[in-house]
């Protein structure tokens, strides 16, 4: 039978006749509506929801199939490049794993790997060449970034502070030697130390340290490392205590440096007196043994960068946000007390915020560094109390440029104790400057693999393989702690 409104439409294969015999007639059933079973509905939806979810999914199945395609050509091509770098290219990138190989090659594979060990040893001997020659010696142990390192009044102890919470004194007999003797001292839970200085010629330490609530300071007395060639029974003493602490000594402000002096000056007993310099504007006086409290300073400068006591014990300088330095005297009373502290003159002639600066050994001169790109030398030794100024000796270039030519900025400074070199830093570069001309002794560019934290000169020569010189030491976010040898000035 035809198919129903379509005349030309073909008679099914199934409903054609046999060869010779007659089809059987197609019964005609009556129409009947189809009895829906009760899950018919369900399964419709299902169906439905099923179909409209195959196409996105497929469609992300295929998307993935596609993209791990190409990542997986793109990681063959990757890893085929880095096999085959040439041994100029694998010294240049000391990232790449050391286990890529070129393919096809062992670990005792042919010539062409034995080359690749003789370039990396080739890299090996340049990068020896470049240690500088006045670095003398490392010291390690450190687990964290040193912030800063003080040297003992003898010149035998080195004490740092890491961001481990640790303090180390170092026992420096000789400044070549192999090994150190160290003690360690733990500070309290939560103190992260910013800053140190001795306390009481070389037994005693005063650390700050910043906490959740503000900056603390601890003093720790009997803190000298044990000789190179004490007893076992030296290594097992109990570790120091704290004689004192003060807690929240300004605010909420971190410590940016300590320094310290001996009170020479006048009635001054010989004490030890200790400064904290705030990043605030406050600066406070102590009394390094007692801990006592002696008196505050405000450079009212919007902020400080840092401060420094004369060796005497007499002034107080800071290098705060603007262009003048402010400098205080401590008057000392009959029985050797402070009496006062009170400003005296103010430095003016940079046009620019000063950075960094430093006292001369004999305390009559100061040495600031500018963001004008100059260093300034002046003559501090006048009778201010009859109104005479302070007066310049000498204007010198910032001799350091960064790659583009601009002026770099000198954020740490130092003066050997002889007074004839002045150390400087900026960023990983540390500089030898001759202190009476400013002309360039020496410069270590990566003299740390990262920034420099701190310097800080022995107060006396050291033994250098038997033969006494100054040593400068010091330290950065690389976790080490390095000595130098001062550069020779010529007499010219």
């Amino acid at each position: 039978p035809e198919r129903p409104g379509s005349a030309d439409a073909p008679t099914p294969r199934s409903l054609l006749p046999e060869h010779g015999r007659k089809a059987d007639p197609v019964p005609v059933l009556p129409h009947t509506q189809p009895h829906p079973s009760p899950l018919s509905g369900e399964k419709m939806a299902a169906v439905q929801v099923a179909s409209g979810l195959s196409v996105p999914l497929l469609s992300a199945l295929l998307g993935g199939a596609v993209a791990l395609v190409f990542l997986a050509g793109y990681l063959r091509r990757k890893r085929a490049d880095i096999a085959h770098l040439p041994p100029s290219a694998a010294a240049a990138a000391p990232d790449l794993p050391k286990q890529v190989r070129p393919a096809g090659q062992n670990k005792k594979g042919g010539g062409h790997a034995r080359v690749h060990h003789h370039h990396a040893s080739a890299a090996d001997k340049e990068a020896g060449k470049k240690h500088h020659h006045l670095d003398v010696n490392t010291l390690r142990g450190h687990t964290d970034c040193v912030t800063a390192l003080d040297f003992s009044s003898d010149a035998c102890n080195l004490a740092t502070v890491c961001a481990d919470g640790v303090v180390r004194v170092f026992r420096i007999d000789d400044a070549s030697s192999k090994s150190f003797k160290i003690l360690k001292i733990n500070l309290p839970a939560g103190a992260h130390p910013t800053a140190i200085a001795y306390s009481e010629g070389s037994s005693s330490v005063v650390v700050a340290a910043q906490a959740l609530l503000g900056s603390s300071l601890y003093m720790y007395a009997d803190v000298g490392a044990p000789p190179t060639g004490g007893n076992k029974q030296q290594g097992k003493l109990s570790p120091p205590e704290i004689k004192w602490d003060h807690k929240k000594i300004h605010g909420k402000e971190s410590v940016l440096n300590l320094a310290a002096a001996r009170a020479t000056h006048g009635t001054g007993d010989g004490s030890t007196i200790v400064i904290s310099c705030s990043e605030a504007t406050d600066i406070k006086i102590w009394h390094g043994k007692s801990g006592k409290e002696l008196g505050t300073v405000d450079t009212n400068q919007l902020k400080n960068n840092m401060a420094d006591i004369s060796p005497n014990g007499r002034f107080i300088a800071a290098a705060a946000f603007t262009a003048d330095v402010k400098v205080w005297e401590i008057v000392y009373s009959k029985d050797s007390s402070v009496k006062e502290v009170h400003r005296v003159m103010q430095l003016k002639g940079h046009k620019s915020a000063v950075t960094s600066l430093c006292f001369t050994p004999d305390s009559e001169k100061i040495i600031t560094a500018s963001k004008d790109g100059t260093i300034r030398v002046w003559n501090i030794n006048v009778r201010y109390h009859l109104d005479e100024d302070p007066k310049t000796l000498r204007v010198l270039p910032v001799p350091l440029h960064d790659s583009k030519g601009s002026t770099c900025l000198y954020e740490h400074m130092g003066i050997s104790p002889d007074g004839k070199v002045l150390a400087v830093t900026s960023g990983s570069t540390l500089q030898w400057l001759c202190a009476e001309t400013g002309v360039v002794l020496d410069t270590a560019e990566k003299a740390h693999e990262g920034a420099i934290s701190g310097i800080a000169w022995a107060p006396r020569t050291i033994p250098n393989g038997g033969a006494p010189t100054f040593i400068l030491a010091s330290c950065g976010d690389d976790k080490k702690v390095k000595l130098w040898l001062a550069p020779e000035v010529s007499s010219t």
